[in-house]
């Protein structure tokens, strides 16, 4: 879980919610009785636009670790907790150990479920991650941080929808075991 947002991230801060975004919170999970009323389009969008979410993610938290700033503004227009504070932690781990994320890693996501009929709806994401060209360096010295190198493996992930209508990503594990 901790190992996506560590190729993602290569350092995070713990942020307590104190931004407003960071504070909102998803609806109290509850299932609905009812069959689902929801339309094809309707389901469309909430993939396309969970999709939007993880894509987000993914570009500020690359934002981020390459400036080692896990205070980085775009984090929270695209995260929620408890990933959010999962990624700054990790960032700010890599800063303090004088580290910064350099290079590039390829993502092919596709959406693997839909619950809009959930309180709060979710949309589930898979993504194929090629980290081998992601690569953890010292800062000074640009050298690699060893044990950090990159693979390709399974990641997982879940977009929230919140009560503002916006889709957040506040799930997400890295499965180096599994490759893809």
């Amino acid at each position: 879980m901790i190992l996506l947002v560590m190729v993602l991230t290569a350092a995070p801060t713990a942020a307590c919610g104190t931004e407003p975004e960071a504070s909102a919170r998803p609806l109290a999970a509850a299932r609905s009785s009812a069959a689902p009323t929801h339309s094809a389009a309707e389901e469309r969008a909430a993939r396309e636009a969970a999709l939007a979410a993880y894509s987000g993610y993914l570009a500020a938290s690359r934002a981020a670790s390459r400036r080692s700033d896990p205070r980085h503004p775009e984090l929270v227009r695209f995260l929620a907790d408890p990933l959010l504070t999962r990624v700054r932690l990790v960032i700010r781990d890599a800063k303090e150990h004088g580290a910064v994320r350099t290079g590039t890693f390829v993502s092919d996501p596709t959406v693997t479920s839909v619950n809009l009929d959930s309180v709060p709806a979710t949309v589930d994401i898979q993504d194929c991650l090629d980290t081998t060209g992601y690569r953890l360096v010292y800062a000074k010295t640009k050298r690699v941080v060893p044990g950090s190198g990159g693979s390709r493996h399974l990641a997982t992930a879940t977009a929230t929808r919140y009560p503002d209508g916006r889709w957040l990503i506040s799930y997400g594990a890295g499965h180096e075991d599994q490759p893809c």
